[in-house]
């Protein structure tokens, strides 16, 4: 018990510090702290934490590996199956996906962040609307493209003079709605000017698709940065839950 104490108050405490950084980000930037959403990232780390953060008001949050997203939406669906919980929870898929787990994230991802090919849209594409003929979900799932910032091919994404061809396979596939982009800055580049080049790629974007207003960027290091050039959705896992993974569930 003592053991759990201490772990929610870590993570209440990391939670505030979290918020408020995001606070400040938007009021520097000339932004409204609404306007920017927080996504705890819970990958590598237990159940158990998701649900602290649940309690502590989340009910958004970010997964990168397919087995292990699964558990714990299974863990969610059995506490609000037995009353534990009572709000609905939204999990996004934000690490690279091969196109053979695509059935399976169709069934439990409200959103994903990192379409990198028309291949992998058609398969999102035919799982999620195989899910909405089986009542698995009830509606299209939401889906980012993955940009390319470097032009690196090992580390995903698509680059930005490329984007319209798969922007426009989404937008008229029938079981995905065009949510945005997404981006992660290339290791040791300046996040201010990176995230300015996806902004104006943002922009382009929105000219032929205006629905497409999400622009999930910024992690732990680079938020601020990230807020300034126009960020809907920060990816927080380290600053919120410690950068050990956490093996015992």
């Amino acid at each position: 018990m003592r053991e759990t104490e201490m772990r929610l108050t870590e993570i209440s405490t990391a939670l505030d510090s979290v918020r408020a950084r995001l606070a400040a980000a938007c009021l520097a930037a000339g932004r409204e702290v609404s306007d920017v959403a927080l996504l705890p990232v819970t990958k590598f780390f237990p159940a158990s934490d998701a649900r602290i953060l649940y309690e502590l008001g989340c009910r958004e949050f970010g997964e990168s590996r397919e087995q292990e997203a699964v558990e714990k939406v299974a863990d969610f669906d059995g506490a609000a199956q037995t009353g534990a919980i009572d709000d609905p929870v939204r999990w996004h898929m934000i690490g690279q996906l091969q196109r053979n787990k695509a059935r399976s994230v169709a069934k439990w991802a409200y959103a994903i962040h990192s379409v990198d090919s028309a291949r992998l849209a058609d398969a999102l594409d035919r799982a999620a609307l195989s899910a909405l003929s089986d009542g698995e979900r009830t509606k299209p799932l939401r889906a980012l493209i993955q940009v390319s910032l470097d032009g690196d091919p090992a580390r995903g994404g698509v680059p930005t003079g490329e984007l319209t061809p798969l922007a426009e396979r989404i937008e008229s596939a029938e079981g995905l709605e065009f949510a945005g982009l997404m981006a992660v800055p290339p290791l040791g580049s300046d996040p201010d000017e990176q995230f300015e080049i996806l902004r104006r790629a943002h922009l382009l974007i929105l000219e032929s698709h205006p629905r497409a207003t999400e622009l999930s960027a910024g992690m732990t290091g680079d938020l601020e940065a990230a807020v300034r050039h126009g960020s809907t959705c920060v990816r927080v896992g380290t600053a919120l839950l410690g950068s050990r993974p956490v093996i015992s569930r």
